[in-house]
């Protein structure tokens, strides 16, 4: 059994809802969306903050591309742990979460992808967090792996080209 962790960015990538992506990565998206819904388990938390993520930055009810059916597929399964499963998470903060795997690395961590990484670290089964283009997790997933968060970039070219133009003159890190 596949788990893993849908960071908000494949949906958006997935409904071409997201700037500066190749349609290979938006294909990438598609399908291991649809992967996920037809054989995977998505890991969520059990106070619902990463599917009201889904709904801000979606609308379901429009049903326009994969990443709106995905969300859709999420409510309709919540409930259903072999389809979805809930982990809690304890909340110290406003987006700070004690399951956070690395309290100095959680400092330079985005706010709102905290909460992936939490439900990813506090689930037994070692979800993968999915993620498409968002170039910064390139600088962090080596500490997450060191701390049993594993990270599955989706598209590859579009992280690496958007960390060298946000980051010039710095080398950019290696993918896992």
């Amino acid at each position: 059994m596949s788990f893993s962790v849908v960071d908000t960015n494949v949906i958006l990538v997935a409904n071409e809802a997201h700037e500066g992506v190749s349609p290979e990565c938006v294909i990438a998206c598609v399908e291991r969306l649809n992967q996920l819904m037809k054989s995977g388990v998505l890991v969520i938390d059990d106070q619902f903050r990463i599917l009201n993520e889904y709904l801000k930055k979606t609308s379901p009810r429009a049903a326009k591309g994969v990443g709106y059916l995905f969300v859709q597929w999420a409510l309709r399964h919540k409930e259903q742990t072999d389809r979805v499963q809930q982990v809690a998470l304890t909340e110290r903060g406003p987006n700070q979460d004690l399951e956070f795997p690395s309290s100095e690395l959680e400092t330079r961590f985005d706010p709102s992808d905290r909460m992936f990484v939490a439900v990813a670290h506090s689930h037994t089964g070692s979800p993968v967090v999915l993620q498409p283009a968002d170039c910064k997790w390139l600088a962090w997933w080596q500490e997450l792996k060191a701390c049993g968060v594993e990270v599955e970039f989706l598209c590859e070219a579009e992280v690496c080209q958007a960390y060298a133009k946000k980051f010039p003159g710095e080398p950019t890190p290696l993918l896992p």
